[in-house]
């Protein structure tokens, strides 16, 4: 086999761990991996506002002000005036999301962050670049992406952040 056959099954393996462990993690706990990671920030830092909570997460305040949206109609986190600053609104995990934390399975991006952070820097370096090319190989460096590993639109509203060539070229089929 030609090792162009070896990287792309490499890189489905990548892929299709990340979406087995994602369905996985949807079974578990009902929420998605962005979902979590936000209950998860929430429970690490405490009541953040919007902003704070989208810099923590390295995300756009719209996506996390969408994630929030769904985790407050599961009674996850609520919104609350800060009682210091009536101006500022702060994201808090609610009784009911701390439960769910507590019995959510290890996420897939905790255990390469783990043992990523056990190698050697010379060992990161060389993952880094090789993944940094790859990206272009694809042509996906320019794509905005957040530091998790999970697949799909991270608010699951919308591909706007899609590149064009990967976005349907043809509505639904429809019976």
């Amino acid at each position: 086999m030609e090792k162009s056959q070896d990287a792309l099954v490499l890189l489905r393996q990548i892929i299709r761990a990340t979406d087995l462990h994602d369905k996985h993690l949807s079974r578990m706990t009902g929420l998605t991996m962005p979902q979590l990671m936000t209950m998860q920030t929430l429970r690490i830092n405490g009541p953040l506002t919007i902003g704070m909570l989208a810099k923590e997460m390295n995300l756009a305040q719209a996506t996390v002000t969408s994630i929030l949206d769904r985790l407050e109609r599961k009674n996850l986190v609520r919104r609350e005036r800060s009682n210091t600053d009536k101006r500022k609104v702060l994201a808090c995990p609610t009784e009911q999301g701390q439960e769910l934390l507590k019995s959510a399975p290890t996420t897939l991006q905790d255990t390469f962050i783990r043992q990523f952070d056990d190698m050697h820097d010379w060992e990161q370096s060389m993952i880094v670049a090789a993944l940094e090319h790859v990206s272009h190989i694809l042509g996906a460096h320019h794509i905005d992406a957040a530091p998790m590993l999970d697949i799909g639109a991270l608010d699951r509203t919308s591909d706007n952040h899609m590149p064009e060539y990967l976005k349907p070229t043809h509505p639904p089929f429809k019976n």
